[in-house]
């Protein structure tokens, strides 16, 4: 989704070109009616560079853009024989670009801390002791959505940035509800409040389930919304404990819809654009939720909003929330203390900040 600005942008300098995204089969959903993309090559699972390659030459591309910075993104550009080969001078793939930009003086990269990294960090003494962001230093310049954008400038791209963006008919939004008998917001009908407690990289961004648990509730309670659930197909187990939780505290049955692992991609997303907020850990839904226009909030752990929030910092009507500790942002998969990163964030500080958007 970081990606989409960049090409809008695209679409905006060349209006005529025909653009075609190289994606996960998985993402392909995602493009559907895009209005920055003619036509998706998909990556199907354990399909070599090699066959990728040979379906790009034969589109007989004038311009390769090689937006993730891993060596296969290039090489994938240079077996294709695209002449002219655009991407930053990571790693070693250098001699396969033929305009390798320099790495931006204000990117920032995601360090990894060390399990003794971060206990060092929480044991400073308190006059040296700094809120983990403060201390990392981070620009708003350093958002991934920058990095994008700078990279399309370079073939002659506005760089301002502008909102990520999907395409979701109402329609679509219409036959998604009616398939799971959801009723659409009305008059006689509940808010549709969205709710993505899992998070694939890892449990570091996971917010503790409970929390979120007695957020619905509370937020059920001044609301009477309807919560929707939703997982892969990984978090079903997940989510059903949250399902019973939510219920457990006093929710109705009826308020709570277990949605985990029964959509497809497309599904998803027209459900999130129903929706009048998702609550969500910092994961795929809710750079999605952000990208069709449907206000996020999000408790922060171990990653940076600063590089990867939805949108670009203070953009949007999102909510952002974190605990000022000094280890975070570690970007490790576990914590490797006491997760008080997230312990930090409280279930009435985030229920304020759903019901500040409804």
């Amino acid at each position: 989704m970081m990606t989409t600005p960049a090409l809008l942008r695209l679409r905006e300098a060349f209006p005529h070109a025909h653009v075609s995204l190289v994606t996960p089969k998985k993402l392909a959903d995602l493009w559907l009616n895009h209005p920055a993309v003619d036509a998706v090559y998909l990556i199907r699972k354990e399909e070599s560079l090699w066959s990728i390659a040979r379906q790009l030459r034969e589109g007989c591309f004038d311009l390769g853009l090689a937006l993730p910075n891993s060596p296969r993104s290039a090489l994938e550009l240079w077996l294709a024989r695209i002449p002219h080969r655009v991407g930053y001078a990571a790693s070693w793939r250098r001699c396969w670009l033929t305009c390798a930009l320099p790495p931006r003086a204000s990117a920032v990269r995601m360090h990894k801390r060390s399990p003794a990294e971060v206990r060092r960090l929480i044991h400073e003494p308190r006059g040296q002791a700094r809120n983990g962001a403060a201390r990392a230093g981070i620009p708003p310049a350093a958002h991934h959505i920058q990095h994008y954008l700078h990279l399309v400038a370079a073939v002659g791209a506005n760089p301002e940035p502008i909102a990520p963006q999907l395409v979701v008919s109402p329609l679509e939004v219409e036959r998604a509800l009616c398939r799971f008998g959801i009723a659409p917001e009305g008059t006689q009908a509940p808010l549709l409040l969205g709710l993505n407690a899992g998070a694939e990289y890892g449990p570091a961004k996971r917010w503790p389930p409970e929390r979120f648990a007695a957020v619905a509730v509370a937020v059920q309670r001044r609301s009477r919304g309807q919560w929707l659930l939703f997982g892969s197909q990984g978090e079903i187990e997940l989510v059903n404990q949250l399902a019973g939780e939510i219920t457990r505290q006093g929710a109705p049955a009826a308020a709570v819809v277990n949605l985990a692992g029964q959509t497809t991609l497309r599904e998803l997303c027209a459900l999130l654009k129903g929706c009048r907020i998702l609550l969500t850990n910092d994961t795929g839904p809710m750079h999605v939720a952000a990208a069709l226009g449907t206000p996020v909030v999000v408790p922060f752990g171990s990653t940076a909003p600063e590089l990867t929030g939805p949108g670009l910092p203070g953009a949007g009507p999102h909510r952002l929330l974190r605990a000022p500790v000094p280890c975070a942002p570690c970007f490790r998969r576990e914590c490797p203390i006491d997760f008080r990163c997230m312990h930090g964030i409280s279930a009435e500080a985030v229920a304020d900040a759903v019901l500040s958007l409804l």
